[in-house]
């Protein structure tokens, strides 16, 4: 059976996801290995995300140091599981995305895939989502075909939801096509904020935000963004929702203990997940959670209280761990791409039609 690898750098920006994976007539995982972000790497990705000056050279200098960091990922991985390049058809990587601006018409993610192949001596599949979008799609998110491929469910309807950076939902219905859509603010701005006060990369478990009290007016306000009130297609990315977006917004009230902000901030991440799904797939029976939020226990807690009559439980429960998903579905999405079989869904990104997505780069 062919070997692919996939290798997922998310919008929180921690570190790079690397999974072997066999492709058969169904998926196996055969490894896994994870890669921390480097701190200047991090830092100079981040400085992409925003307009500023020579940003041409720059993020070319940050995307060669992004491919050698995942060439070193590669080789830790095969490492791992006792074996050389050989075996592995393609790398399938989804890059670094640095600006996602599907109602301008583009979205760019770097990576220098042309060196990842050159320093691994394997094919690479990469720039999956601009030919989703030059057929008229949001280009995001990808991820549904897959999650319908390992989770779907011949007699209950389920939602994949996937809380990283940001939050996004696959709608697998027996009876309907796989439908999908960005939710919001998943863990960046909860991320940021415990950052900005504490100096933490995170809110472990949502401990930090448990020892706060909701404030409804900043949740008014800040469910009141135009976003959520629109249904899908649609995805969005720290071009809307970042620390300026949400000083904004507390400017207009009265001082708050950062611990309060902390916990309206979890309170926005659930609200909008919960009332984005009920409004698609009010029927759904199973939500399986994956991505970095699974293990914030204060934020799976508020998930099942908010949806009663549903089952949320992490893809562990349904026997793969939440933080190789992403990066499984990148392998599966390169398969896809020299296999010619078309793995974007219309239903989920708007476009015109089914595409074969990603480009490829010969070892």
């Amino acid at each position: 059976m062919p070997l692919y690898i996939g290798v997922m750098s998310g919008t929180s920006l921690d570190g790079l996801d690397f999974a072997l994976i066999e492709q058969g007539d169904s998926t196996k995982l055969l490894g896994t290995h994870y890669e921390p972000m480097p701190d200047q790497l991090k830092q100079d990705l981040l400085g992409l995300c925003s307009s500023g000056p020579d940003e041409l050279a720059r993020a070319a200098v940050a995307e060669q140091a992004w491919a050698e960091q995942a060439s070193y990922g590669v080789h830790q991985l095969l490492h791992k599981a006792r074996i050389d390049a050989t075996p592995i058809r393609a790398i399938g990587s989804h890059g670094q995305t640095v600006r996602h601006e599907p109602q301008r018409g583009f979205t760019i993610q770097i990576g220098q895939p042309a060196l990842l192949a050159e320093l691994t001596s394997i094919t690479v599949v990469a720039d999956f989502r601009r030919r989703d979008m030059a057929a008229g799609g949001q280009g995001a998110p990808l991820v549904p075909a897959f999650h319908e491929a390992v989770f779907g469910d011949p007699d209950r309807p389920r939602a994949v939801l996937n809380i990283g950076g940001f939050s996004n939902v696959s709608l697998l219905h027996p009876q309907q096509e796989t439908r999908g859509f960005d939710c919001g603010p998943g863990n960046v701005l909860l991320d940021a904020w415990i950052n900005r006060h504490h100096g933490h990369s995170y809110d472990r478990s949502g401990a930090w935000a448990a020892t706060g009290t909701v404030d409804q007016r900043l949740l008014d306000r800040l469910l009141d963004d135009p976003f959520f009130a629109t249904q899908g297609p649609k995805s969005t990315g720290r071009e809307l929702f970042n620390l300026p977006w949400l000083d904004t917004q507390l400017a207009a009230l009265p001082d708050m203990a950062p611990k309060d902000v902390q916990a309206t901030l979890l309170e926005l991440t659930a609200r909008s997940i919960t009332q984005s799904l009920l409004a698609a797939q009010p029927e759904t029976q199973d939500v399986l959670v994956c991505g970095g939020g699974a293990h914030n226990d204060a934020l799976m807690q508020r998930l099942q209280a908010l949806l009663p009559s549903c089952t949320v439980k992490s893809t562990a429960d349904y026997g793969i761990e939440p933080d190789w998903i992403e990066a499984m579905a990148f392998a599966w999405l390169a398969h896809c791409c020299l296999e010619g079989i078309a793995a974007s869904r219309p239903s989920v990104t708007g476009a015109r039609g089914a595409r074969v997505l990603g480009a490829i780069y010969p070892a």
